[in-house]
């Protein structure tokens, strides 16, 4: 009985051993299975933790490319409000040309009719006046004429070359002035140098100085002059022309007519 009491307890001991023996196998595996798990958690922190600073260094350039957009967009809204008042003003100005403009061909309007009446006045006064150059003079009127049937000739250019023709008719009236030409005279072409003091005598000498002439203001035709006045007319030509120093000539001059 005792035998059997005694292989009873050893067997339960065997088993309890076994038991703890299994307990502490089944503990060493949790332990194993709880550490594999801490890793992998760690492992998970570690990733989360690269994904953490990577979305911090993304959100930070992010950050910074935003500050510089809104830096740009700042700049060129600056730079459009500047091109705007650029643009407004130009806009301003093109206004002021097209009301300058209309102004202009309105002005036209009453210049170019004005610019005709000129050179008809013109042509009317070389014509009247003594023959100072009077071809010359007339062929200038025929140009005046036909820039005024030039479309390629604007108005303002029109305009200047008739106030040139008046300035040089009014250079003819002063001053002493020699040049060589032909004179018709007795139904012949006489080579002469004609010389003219202004507008107050007209007066034309042969080449070879042995004959003069003058021109009658009352009566618009030549006559001869007295030869009493060739050497005194000699020398005008020459003090026009400057190949003697001034002095003092005696020439005769017709005087305007008095209106009654």
């Amino acid at each position: 009985m005792t035998k059997v009491i005694n292989k009873s307890k050893i067997a339960a001991a065997l088993v309890g051993a076994l038991a703890i023996a299994g307990s502490a196998t089944a503990a060493a595996q949790s332990v194993s299975t709880l550490q594999n798990e801490e890793a992998k958690i760690h492992e998970a922190d570690i990733r989360s933790q690269d994904k953490i600073n990577s979305l911090f260094e993304q959100s930070q350039e992010l950050l910074y490319e935003y500050r510089g957009i809104v830096d740009e967009y700042e700049q060129l809204k600056v730079y459009n409000d500047h091109v705007q008042r650029l643009v407004d003003d130009q806009n301003a100005q093109l206004a002021s040309l097209q009301r300058q403009i209309d102004s202009v061909e309105d002005t036209k309007q009453g210049v170019v009719p004005l610019m005709y009446k000129m050179i008809d006045a013109l042509e009317q006064f070389v014509k009247l006046d003594i023959p100072i150059h009077r071809d010359t003079r007339l062929a200038r009127v025929e140009r005046l004429r036909s820039i005024m049937e030039n479309s390629n000739v604007t108005t303002s250019e029109q305009f200047r070359q008739i106030t040139e023709a008046y300035q040089a008719e009014m250079d003819y009236g002063s001053g002493l002035i020699a040049y060589e030409g032909k004179l018709t005279f007795g139904g012949e072409n006489i080579s002469v140098d004609f010389f003219h003091l202004g507008r107050a005598a007209l007066l034309a000498q042969s080449l070879d100085m042995k004959n003069g002439w003058i021109f009658n203001n009352d009566t618009n035709e030549w006559e001869v002059l007295d030869d009493a006045y060739l050497s005194a007319l000699t020398k005008a030509i020459r003090m026009a022309r400057k190949q003697t120093a001034p002095d003092l000539l005696k020439l005769p001059i017709y005087a305007a007519e008095r209106a009654e």
